[in-house]
């Protein structure tokens, strides 16, 4: 098995050569005319001046050009930065800044969006030599060259890729894997899924995250299997495709299979091509389950638990029983390990956890025991098949629509704001989206016009991706605390 991400690439040509690599818009790109794209993209990204190591910042949706301009980075040597397509201007300029971004690829006017403008008016990017719109990315190619002298240079233990994730401070850091690290556990979930080169595989899971990145377009190259890419996540259209399609593997969050149960119209759909879905850590009714394997006729229904900072840990197997897979996790992949430490936090180590955090050795090693143990913050427990379960979560984080989010990251924002003396974020349950953000707000006494509820949104929109933004603002006169200044939580949860 190739160890590096252009040697998988050059490897998945040697094997299956004209195979569809990529259906979009009925458009077939196959692995040979995906290795030519990503020779001359990688080539004009070296003649913009990124060198073996430099980094390039991808914000844009999901697409085949998503997917070159990526693989591209890692041909000519450098490290991928991949941006949440739904970020504003002032969170991808703080990644191009932090990393030291070379160039970055942005999706211009995605979402009704002006991201380049955006960005350009929340820094000066210091850094950046080109910010190159995707939809022209086929201009920025340039003749190979040498291009492939630098790609086989690419060392299994180099940085490939740099996926931010926030903390519980509130800044994003950034989790660095080696090439070893993302070939080998794509190779891990590919092999147990069974997937393979007669599997087409329905991208909904957005590129910019692991689950899309590096166990969609990663695991693509390394089985076979034609990866039909959505930018954003539409019913009908999830439908249409798995029909005209025959899409075999949909990987997903529970909320999309849900939809898909509630869709109206489904019994008309011909949605029986389906035989493999892999869904998140999150616990998913035993019903749901049932619902999926019989309504939807998915043969092999599997969860898993993974992180940015380990990427898959444990994984359901072929067989388990409807219980099992709702219930727990599955058990630890080939190459990882589990054990619940104290307070019951579990703690994993192995071949993919990932290599440290970026230029934040204090973090590394808050997160990373002497041990190489990665202390994960979940509470959890292991059955004696070695089945995890996970029993709480990060002990202020909440999950809305399949994105975590730390109410640290967005108190920081709002307290930015004039006329806001205390903040404080919690999520609470929504019907739809799991859960929401609800702010707690203390305005200034000082402030002659102070903010109302709607301006605290809006002020919030300006500097938060959508899925961060509070659903709900209450103006309150004081934050419960105890006797050392720590917000209570638990009583705002229960207001």
């Amino acid at each position: 098995m190739a160890d590096t991400i252009p040697g998988a690439l050059r490897a998945a040509v040697e094997r299956f050569g004209d195979h569809a690599a990529y259906v979009e818009g009925g458009v077939a790109t196959s692995f040979a005319g995906l290795l030519e794209r990503v020779r001359r993209t990688a080539a004009g990204y070296r003649a913009r001046g990124l060198a073996p190591g430099g980094r390039v910042v991808v914000w844009a949706p999901n697409s085949v050009d998503w997917v070159v301009a990526a693989l591209a980075v890692s041909y000519a040597g450098g490290t991928l930065v991949p941006a949440n397509s739904r970020y504003t201007g002032h969170e991808v300029a703080d990644l191009a800044d932090r990393t030291g971004a070379v160039l970055v690829v942005v999706a211009d006017g995605f979402l009704g969006r002006t991201q380049i403008a955006d960005l350009r008016a929340a820094s000066a990017l210091p850094s950046v030599r080109e910010v190159i719109d995707i939809a022209r990315l086929v201009a920025v190619e340039a003749e190979p060259g040498g291009i492939d002298d630098v790609a086989a240079a690419v060392s299994p233990d180099d940085v490939a890729d740099i996926l931010f994730t926030s903390g519980t401070t509130g800044r994003p850091k950034g989790a660095m894997s080696a090439h070893r690290q993302t070939v080998g556990v794509a190779e891990a979930w590919g092999s147990l899924g069974g997937v393979g080169a007669d599997d087409r595989y329905l991208v909904v899971n957005p590129f910019f995250h692991s689950f899309g990145y590096k166990v969609g377009i990663v695991t693509g190259l390394l089985t076979g299997a034609t990866l039909y890419p959505l930018a954003t996540f539409d019913l009908d259209e999830t439908m249409r495709l798995i029909e005209s399609e025959r899409i075999t593997v949909l990987p997903g969050a529970p909320t999309v299979y849900q939809s898909l149960l509630a869709a109206p119209g489904r019994a008309e759909r011909d949605l029986s091509s389906l035989r493999l879905a892999v869904t998140g850590a999150a616990v998913v009714p035993v019903v749901l389950i049932e619902r999926m394997r019989e309504d939807l006729g998915i043969d092999r229904v599997v969860t898993a638990f993974g992180m940015t900072e380990a990427v898959v840990v444990t994984m359901c197997r072929d067989g388990d029983p409807a219980e099992t897979v709702a219930t727990t996790c599955g058990r630890a992949i080939p190459g990882m390990e589990t054990r619940i430490g104290e307070r019951g936090e579990l703690l994993v180590r192995g071949a993919y956890v990932m290599l440290g955090y970026l230029d934040d050795p204090a973090a590394t090693a808050e997160a990373i025991d002497a041990d190489g143990w990665l202390h994960t913050g979940d509470v959890g427990t292991l059955d004696e098949h070695g089945n995890l379960s996970i029993t709480d979560r990060l002990k202020d984080m909440y999950i809305s629509g399949g994105f975590n989010v730390y109410p640290a990251e967005v108190e920081q924002a709002l307290a930015r704001m004039d006329g806001v003396a205390d903040v404080a974020v919690v999520g609470v349950a929504d019907e739809r989206l799991g859960e929401v953000g609800k702010a707690y707000v203390v305005l200034s006494s000082a402030t002659p016009a102070p903010p109302s509820r709607d301006d605290v949104i809006s002020f919030a929109k300006e500097r938060l991706a959508n899925f961060k933004v509070p659903r709900y603002v209450e103006v309150i006169d004081a934050l419960p605390r105890n006797l050392s200044g720590k917000v209570l939580k638990n009583e705002l949860r229960g207001c």
